[in-house]
């Protein structure tokens, strides 16, 4: 047994690179790119991304700065001291802590609830053949061209007669019955399992639930993981859902605590304690997005395309 199991010889992975290089350099229809062409569209991407990281640059360097540099011009493109009690302020300043753990109670709570309700939710309209399947999803679909402010009155009205005003309930609640993207994000992915597949579990004797689990959630690990990060984004970063459903500072998040930090320093604002908390707020994110960007691209990728 040990004499059928070779490894390749080593004079095979240098073509199988070659060809993996000469796949990357043809375009869509199999035509290859020139060496021009290229080199253009790099640079136009490494300028792109230049533009794109100005921001996060900036607001990183301005939390570095004392406030005496900050004021000078031209501005410095690095801070000459560099001030880490900026972050240590911008902490202290306001109930940092409070705000981050209602921020992170929400998100995670939302996080999990897409996750499960969007997937079973796309699962029944991919995988279960069912009369009028079709046009509900159309209809599910329709509901992307709702306007937020349509619904906010009657969403509002209903979380105040249930007494759910000023709790954490009314933004963590409706992620269980699902977002119309996410569901045909992850419709688009499951649709590509085979057919014959699922029927054979189900001539084996398995359930939905068990193909459901087995199967497909294993398989739609990367479109999952899509969703998760944009479910965790949006969640993390709304501002018009706390502003309008929370009104205690003690349940408020970090979104709503910047703009308080600010307004009550609005005479004279620190803006390197700004730029701080800012950077703060977003770290985060950039973490959950740099652990599983390779998930998060795959997802959006193949589930785009069919």
């Amino acid at each position: 047994m040990s004499t059928m199991i070779q490894t390749p010889p080593e004079n095979i992975v240098p073509g199988r690179k070659k060809a993996n290089a000469e796949q990357y350099n043809r375009r869509a229809d199999g035509t290859k790119r020139s060496w021009h062409s290229t080199l253009i569209a790099r640079i136009v991407m490494i300028i792109l991304s230049i533009l794109f990281l100005m921001p996060l640059y900036w607001m990183i360097v301005s939390a570095l700065k004392s406030d005496q540099e900050l004021a000078k011009f031209p501005p410095t493109l690095f801070p000459h001291n560099v001030e880490f009690g900026n972050f240590v302020k911008a902490v202290t300043a306001m109930p940092f802590l409070q705000f981050f753990a209602n921020s992170a109670i929400i998100t995670i709570s939302v996080v999990l609830l897409s996750v499960i309700s969007n997937f079973i939710i796309a699962y029944g309209f991919a995988c279960i053949d069912w009369p009028g399947r079709d046009k509900l999803f159309y209809v599910v679909i329709a509901t992307l061209f709702l306007p937020f402010p349509v619904t906010l009155i009657p969403m509002f009205d209903m979380w105040a007669r249930l007494g759910l005003v000023n709790t954490l309930f009314p933004l963590i609640l409706p992620a269980m019955f699902g977002s119309a993207f996410y569901v045909f994000l992850l419709r688009q992915f499951l649709k590509q399992i085979p057919q014959p597949m699922l029927d054979a579990a189900r001539v084996d004797g398995a359930s939905e639930w068990t193909i459901l689990w087995r199967i497909a959630f294993p398989t739609a690990m990367p479109a999952l993981t899509t969703v998760a990060i944009f479910s965790a984004v949006g969640s993390w970063n709304d501002f018009m859902g706390p502003l309008i459903y929370l009104q205690d500072q003690k349940v408020q998040t970090l979104s709503i605590g910047l703009q308080t930090f600010r307004s009550v320093n609005a005479q004279d604002v620190s803006f390197n304690q700004l730029m701080a908390a800012s950077f703060l707020v977003i770290l985060p994110l950039l973490l959950l997005f740099f652990i599983f960007q390779r998930y998060f691209i795959r997802g959006i990728t193949i589930g785009g395309f069919k």
